[in-house]
């Protein structure tokens, strides 16, 4: 589990309407070298593999929230995840391949992702996400994710955001586009309070947290500790 860092710190800052360089300045950035021994051409080839999968191409937005699968679904799953976490990064490279796979695909399952950011380099790479063409939101993610020791290494943040400006214009986002979006203080703003919704509404302190029907699930999911909880759900043997 992810302790949770001084993210609400920018959401007093945000309120205040102070200035974007200000605001970054009580959060910290990932330690560590940064790394770019990965090219954009294998970025490319994960962007477009993750939009060829039907979830991903019925990816849609509902309200501020990013959906995949059935609307009716029995089951709904809500993932609060940072995507600096190596704890969702896990999830996301490991687990939801199988839930996509054995429950969202076959329409049981609505999976619901919403941000909870750790840091201020997690916040920023959040913003560029949402501005990334819907039907490759969760491509871009999947990219994130498993290239995250790549692009969220470092000891400064804005090398590591240039990274992730590099991965979205792969993904049909202009450098131009990222810019405006990873700096936009109203998009900040809607991010953070969702997370401080999160907190409140469901206890959410750190990441990956995920809430099954109304249920929160801490700690590090494996596939079986989900597919245990949606099996209850749907009542299968």
């Amino acid at each position: 589990m992810t302790k949770k860092s001084h993210i609400w710190a920018a959401a007093a800052a945000l309120s205040l309407a102070l200035a974007a360089d200000a605001l970054w300045t009580s959060l910290p950035a990932r330690s560590g070298e940064a790394r770019s021994s990965q090219g954009s051409l294998i970025a490319a080839s994960a962007i477009a593999q993750t939009a060829a999968d039907p979830a991903a191409l019925g990816a849609r937005r509902e309200g501020d929230d990013m959906v995949l699968g059935k609307a009716d679904a029995p089951a709904v799953l809500i993932e609060y995840a940072s995507l600096t976490c190596p704890s969702c990064a896990r999830f996301h490279n490991e687990v939801l391949p199988k839930l996509k796979s054995q429950y969202i695909e076959t329409g049981q399952l609505k999976f619901v992702y919403r941000d909870f950011p750790l840091d201020r380099v997690a916040l920023q790479a959040a913003q560029i996400a949402r501005c990334v063409p819907t039907e490759r939101y969760f491509g871009f993610l999947e990219l994130l994710f498993r290239q995250q020791e790549q692009w969220a290494s470092g000891r400064e943040a804005g090398p590591m955001i240039e990274r992730v400006k590099q991965f979205a214009s792969l993904a049909g986002l202009p450098r131009d586009r990222a810019t405006a979006c990873a700096d936009d203080q109203a998009m900040q703003l809607k991010i953070v309070a969702a997370a401080q919704a999160g907190e409140k509404d469901y206890k959410v302190t750190g990441t990956p947290a995920l809430v099954i029907n109304g249920k929160r699930h801490t700690g590090a999911p494996s596939f079986e500790d989900v597919d245990k909880a949606l099996r209850e759900i749907l009542r299968k043997p």
